[in-house]
């Protein structure tokens, strides 16, 4: 369990208690606070895994998380007390949510039709209540539900999207399809985010799990395997519990649709269709008994077959700014040419008030086996690596919301630049150039000339006259 804080420990007022949960990109505590600093209500602190063994999408997705939490305001999410501002030691100190977790009323299942419409109408509730916020969850799951007083509670904004806001996670091609297996939607598979009913799929996984005990998808452990819910048609719940009502099977098969345009517009129908069951309007979804044949199955997986995933429409002027992306080497921090580089990108920046800017580092891989300090774990990397890109950026004071940091490990910076701009659409990278050499061939060797090459948009690159000749440009990231 490797960390940066420790029980016992006091931070910026508040002590960390004991452990209280791990999952796969974080670590929750129990939290005092001192009477200053004292909310009101119970809290716990979270803070990212860093250090060997722990993934470095626990950096990102912690960062997620602190970013968009705290813009959230709803009885169906934990408030936020307050995040660190150390970049070297994040946490958040969040509302401690007491009641039932849903993995433990899963545990149950399969439950009375009348008991799954109103745990399902209460997480629809929910989900509407954040989508009207802006964002859509995108890890929805058991373990990321606690119900109390009627109501539920969505905790676990680490892959979550907000339409205001730079996406970490599309931004990084190698991060998307990020999500649980057993429910994650067929969109966010082919790297499609910021759908509201791709969050509706995962809940009609959910109340698949309420009504039947089991999950329509079982658990696949191969991309391939999780592909098979663009096509497959899963088991219909009265298959397996013949005692569910139609309307349920009707409403938890339509929120299944493999195509978001077929499932229902927002959360808020599933709940009202929930709490409504006659006003239900059923189809042959209701009707299945049995499941699909091999000729049914076939015919889906050769339709899905050259089917692609289509982006919902953009819900604010973010996806149409200008996007520039900034290559910065944080290897070398301390190189001249970031000074530069960052006068030319507050001049770009000045030129035009609406644009999205993407600052990139490309860095070598953790050693093998990762080492026990922090700067020879792949985690700890990218984390002090974020730190330093920050810290390039601020003295340019332009607002963080357009703003993503990416430290991305890479054997070739070059690739790295490009393929950041071409999954973004980018319309312009800044980089520094190599300094003059006496070696002919050194243009051609360097990431400058790569990236000015096979760039599909403009390339501004940024030159410190009379500069004495740098290291090898075989070795020299941008």
């Amino acid at each position: 369990m490797p960390t940066l804080i420790a029980p016992g420990e006091a931070i910026d007022g508040y002590t960390v208690g004991a452990r209280l949960h791990e999952g796969g990109n974080g670590y929750i505590f129990h939290a005092s606070a001192d009477p200053a600093h004292d909310p009101g209500y119970p809290l716990v602190m979270k803070v990212p895994g860093v250090g060997a063994g722990e993934p470095t999408l626990g950096v990102v997705s912690f960062e997620i998380e602190s970013t968009i939490l705290p813009r959230l305001s709803s009885r169906h999410v934990p408030r936020v007390a307050a995040v660190g501002t150390d970049p070297m030691l994040p946490y958040i100190v969040m509302e401690a949510i007491e009641g039932e977790g849903l993995a433990d009323v899963i545990g149950r299942a399969p439950l009375p039709a009348s008991e799954v419409a109103d745990i399902g109408a209460a997480l629809a509730d929910a989900l509407f209540d954040v989508h009207r916020q802006n964002v859509v969850h995108h890890d929805l799951k058991p373990e990321n539900f606690i119900l109390r007083d009627g109501d539920a509670v969505l905790l676990d904004f680490g892959l979550a999207r907000h339409a205001e806001l730079p996406d970490l996670i599309e931004e990084d091609r190698g991060l998307l399809g990020a999500g649980s297996a057993a429910y994650v939607s067929p969109e966010q598979l082919a790297g499609v985010r910021g759908d509201p009913r791709s969050d509706l799929f995962g809940l009609g996984i959910l109340l698949y799990q309420l009504a039947t005990g089991t999950t329509p998808f079982g658990e696949p452990e191969t991309f391939e395997g999780l592909e098979d819910r663009r096509w497959r048609v899963p088991a219909p719940p009265r298959a397996i519990v013949p005692g569910i009502p139609a309307w349920l099977q009707e409403v938890i098969l339509l929120c299944l649709e493999p195509d978001p345009l077929q499932r229902y517009p927002s959360a808020g129908h599933v709940a009202f269709d929930l709490r409504h069951p006659g006003e239900v309007k059923l189809t042959a979804r209701s009707e299945r008994t049995e499941s699909a044949g091999l000729g049914e199955q076939l015919r889906n997986w050769w339709q899905a077959k050259g089917a692609r995933a289509v982006p919902v429409a953009p819900r604010t002027a973010l996806s149409r700014m200008p996007v520039v992306v900034v290559a910065i080497d944080t290897d070398r921090i301390d190189d001249p040419r970031h000074e530069a580089l960052r006068r030319v990108v507050g001049k770009v920046l000045e030129a035009n008030d609406d644009y999205r800017l993407l600052v990139v580092s490309a860095i070598k891989a953790a050693p093998m086996g990762e080492g026990s300090r922090l700067e020879e774990t792949a985690s700890g990397r990218v984390l002090s690596h974020r730190h330093l890109l920050r810290a390039w950026f601020a003295p340019l004071k332009r607002p963080p919301e357009k703003t993503s940091l990416h430290v991305v490990e890479s054997p070739d910076p070059a690739v790295t630049i490009l393929e950041m701009a071409r999954a973004n659409s980018a319309d312009l990278i800044v980089l520094g150039a190599p300094a003059p050499r006496a070696r002919t061939l050194a243009w051609r060797r360097s990431t400058a000339s790569s990236v000015a090459a096979e760039a599909a948009c403009s390339v501004y690159l940024v030159r410190l006259p009379g500069t004495s000749t740098p290291p090898d440009p075989a070795a020299e990231p941008a």
